[in-house]
C-alpha cells in the first residue's frame, strides 16, 4: 500500500468525481498552487494510484442493454490461465478471483441474447472451465464505485 496525505487523498477524490477538473480548478478548491497539484498527481500516476481518465458511459445507450454476472468453477491449477482467456474475450469487463462455490465471477455486457449464448458458450470451450453460472442483471441500482478518500470525512 502507498503512503498518502490527506492532500494526495483530496486530489484524489476531486478527480474521482470529475477527472476533466484542471489542475488550476483543484488548486483552488483545495488553496494550493497549481504546480504543487500538477506534481501530485504526476506522482500519483507514476506510482500507479491513478491508472488513467476516462468516461463513464451509459453502455445501454449504445445497445449494450443485457449485463450478466457468470460464475466459473476452474482446475485450480490452471486458473490464472482460465482467467487471462476469459479476459481476452471481447465483452468482458471485469475478471475477478472469488472464493466460495465459483472462482472466477465475470462481469459482461451484451448487445443481445446471441451474444450471450455464444459467449457463454465460448466460456465452456475454454480448457480447464467446469461449469459456469449466468445472473443477468434486471435492474442497476449502482454501478459505480467512489469511496470517500479524505480521512476527513
Amino acid at each position: 500500500m502507498i503512503a498518502l496525505d490527506e492532500i494526495d487523498l483530496k486530489i484524489l477524490e476531486l478527480l474521482s468525481k470529475d477527472a476533466r477538473k484542471s489542475f488550476r480548478e483543484i488548486a483552488k478548491e483545495l488553496e494550493l498552487s497549481v504546480a504543487t497539484v500538477h506534481n501530485r498527481v504526476k506522482k500519483l500516476m507514476a506510482e500507479g494510484v491513478i491508472k488513467g481518465f476516462a468516461p463513464i458511459i451509459d453502455f445501454s445507450k449504445l445497445g449494450y442493454d443485457l449485463t450478466a454476472l457468470i460464475l466459473l468453477q476452474a482446475d485450480g491449477s490452471h486458473l490464472v490461465e482460465v482467467e487471462n482467456e476469459v479476459a481476452k474475450l471481447e465483452d468482458t469487463c471485469a475478471v475477478y478471483d472469488v472464493t466460495g462455490e465459483f472462482d472466477i465471477a465475470v462481469i459482461a455486457r451484451f448487445k443481445s441474447r446471441d451474444t450471450l449464448n455464444r459467449f457463454i458458450k465460448s466460456l465452456l470451450k475454454i480448457p480447464h472451465v467446469k461449469r459456469t453460472s449466468t445472473s443477468m442483471v434486471l435492474n442497476v441500482v449502482k454501478e459505480d464505485f467512489r469511496p470517500p478518500l479524505s480521512r476527513s470525512k
